[in-house]
């Protein structure tokens, strides 16, 4: 399978290296603005297949070079900066998207193709390529709460000295500020959370609990601070999305696209079953009135992101 990846920053090019250490994909174009950026990643990324899987990558310097692509990795756009946070690049990002997705369509098979939506903010974006694109949702896929998923499982397997394969617990909603833990479906092993404490003996408050959600929230923005953006989560999260759709695993993920399930017509993270077709199903998991208080406070937000760029489009054009 041949794959695409847009965009070739910090976040790019970790994607690439990730996307090519899955060994499932036989080619790799790598596109970027800067050309001469594209053709280094290219290069330097090529040299370090002469140690793991045989992978053909390529940069090239207009969209025609895309055509064949199964997936199309969509990492374009500005990074968050300290202090900032994703929805400061929703205006700016927007542009990106607007741009970018035209001319992929224009350069692979609509009847086939899939498009992984990294730019932030997510959720929006995800809403942006999908109206632009003409694509089916189940298409346009955004990585969602993969990630932020995947630090509340690291949180949590820490805290409770369990490995982090035993532990299904999910972020849900805005790849975002507003994101809610769905702590009533959480477990460990097929048991759910507050049976497993008390049969381990380990001790979850409401204050701890908060404690965690606190650090879910504030984890890409601490790394930020350490490091000037993140990079390895989210590449792990695109690969593992690759995975599961050229394998066409049927697995849960806690992925973003557009539906009707919280507010109409709106992208937001749910578990949802993903496969060789993209999304097959999402499923509503339990959840205790706060909770679903919580989701939907979040789609709104997510929802109204989304109607200040048309707004603010027409005040550009007026």
């Amino acid at each position: 399978m041949k794959v695409a990846i847009i965009g070739l920053g910090s976040v790019g090019s970790a994607v690439a290296t990730a996307v090519k250490n899955t060994g499932l994909v036989h080619e790799i174009a790598l596109f970027d603005r800067d050309s001469i950026r594209a053709r280094a990643t290219a290069e330097d990324l090529g040299h370090a297949t002469a140690f793991s899987h045989d992978v053909k990558i390529t940069a090239v310097n207009n969209y025609r070079g895309i055509r064949g692509s199964e997936i199309v990795i969509i990492a374009a756009g500005a990074n968050q900066k300290p202090g900032q946070t994703r929805t400061d690049l929703l205006i700016a990002n927007n542009n990106v998207i607007c741009d970018i997705v035209p001319r992929i369509m224009a350069n692979v098979d609509s009847k086939k193709v899939k498009l992984i939506i990294v730019t932030n903010p997510l959720d929006v974006m995800v809403m942006v390529a999908q109206k632009i694109s003409k694509l089916p949702p189940a298409r346009v896929i955004g990585t969602g709460t993969m990630l932020d998923s995947a630090r509340l499982r690291t949180i949590l397997s820490r805290q409770l000295s369990v490995s982090t394969q035993s532990i299904n617990a999910y972020v849900l909603g805005e790849h975002g500020d507003s994101s809610m833990i769905n702590w009533s479906s959480a477990c460990i092993g097929g048991v759910d959370l507050g049976t497993f404490c008390r049969q381990t003996k380990n001790n979850l408050p409401t204050t701890t609990r908060k404690t965690i959600e606190h650090r879910v929230h504030n984890s890409a923005y601490e790394i930020i601070k350490g490091r000037g953006a993140t990079w390895d989560g989210i590449a792990g999260a695109v690969a593992d999305l690759v995975r599961c759709i050229i394998n066409d695993e049927q697995r849960i993920l806690t992925v973003s696209t557009v539906d009707g399930v919280i507010v109409k017509d709106t992208a937001l993270s749910m578990p949802r079953i993903v496969g060789n077709a993209g999304v097959l199903a999402t499923l509503t998991p339990k959840m205790d009135a706060p909770e679903s208080a919580a989701l939907r406070r979040s789609a709104k937000i997510i929802r109204k992101n989304y109607d200040t760029i048309g707004k603010t489009s027409n005040s550009m054009a007026n």
